[in-house]
């Protein structure tokens, strides 16, 4: 049996492509409801990912539909705790209407960047998943703050990079902003993966290559070639004696 390595996607956005992308995948993050989602949504994934033996993970982002939740917020440490409560509790109450429990946790957008660095709003993102801790992974960036902080608090971290975006020198993901942010040809988001994975090293835009370790790989459903990047990665991990679990 070959490494056993994890490859996840964010769904439930609006995408509809969820039922193309599971075959491909490991694992799924599915938003919940309030930057993008709702129970009809949550609902189908689930059974999507059911039957397709994909963990089931919870996305909570910022409660900012407008902006995808891809935009900095400024709210109330307690706002944000009840909202981010809410939207995982919805996902937990769905996953259980079908008898399943969640896998993991990932926060979204803007939410994961800016508790990557942000000790407050790391503190409270992991108060409000305090209900979790003993039961769900938290899929976090390595090295940021709020993986630190999990693994401090007694949470279970699993260290994730993204497959489909280019990273900056400081480890941080490139602005959506900056034409340079996505990756878009499978060939090339294939190569950055395995680069992270088989060296523990990213390629970052300014050709540096940089200590990081990556346990899951993230691909977003919401990618123009979503399909055509799980399905290239799929065949050539395989191909290389790679499990996807």
């Amino acid at each position: 049996m070959g490494q056993v390595i994890d490859i996840n996607c964010d769904m439930g956005e609006g995408a509809g492509n969820e039922h193309l992308l599971m075959p491909y995948i490991s694992s799924c993050n599915i938003a919940c409801g309030e930057h993008a989602g709702d129970s009809a949504t949550m609902s189908r994934v689930v059974q999507l990912a059911i039957k397709h033996k994909v963990k089931i993970g919870a996305h909570p982002g910022y409660p900012d539909p407008q902006n995808f939740g891809r935009k900095t917020m400024e709210i109330k440490s307690s706002v944000l705790k009840s909202s981010i409560r809410l939207q995982v509790g919805s996902l937990a109450r769905v996953a259980a209407d079908f008898g399943m429990k969640l896998f993991h946790i990932k926060p979204h957008g803007a939410l994961y960047n800016d508790a990557a660095k942000d000790e407050g709003l790391a503190s409270a993102v992991l108060s409000a998943l305090d209900d979790y801790r003993e039961d769900c992974l938290i899929y976090l960036p390595h090295g940021s703050v709020i993986a630190k902080r999990a693994l401090k608090g007694g949470f279970s971290v699993k260290y994730e990079a993204f497959a489909d975006r280019n990273y900056n020198d400081d480890l941080g993901l490139v602005p959506r902003s900056d034409s340079r942010a996505v990756l878009h040809r499978p060939e090339d988001v294939t190569e950055h993966m395995l680069t992270i994975l088989e060296k523990e090293k990213v390629k970052t835009v300014s050709g540096k290559l940089l200590p990081l370790k990556a346990q899951t790989f993230c691909i977003h459903g919401d990618h123009e070639n979503s399909v055509l990047i799980a399905r290239h990665i799929y065949d050539e991990l395989t191909g290389k004696g790679y499990e996807i679990k």
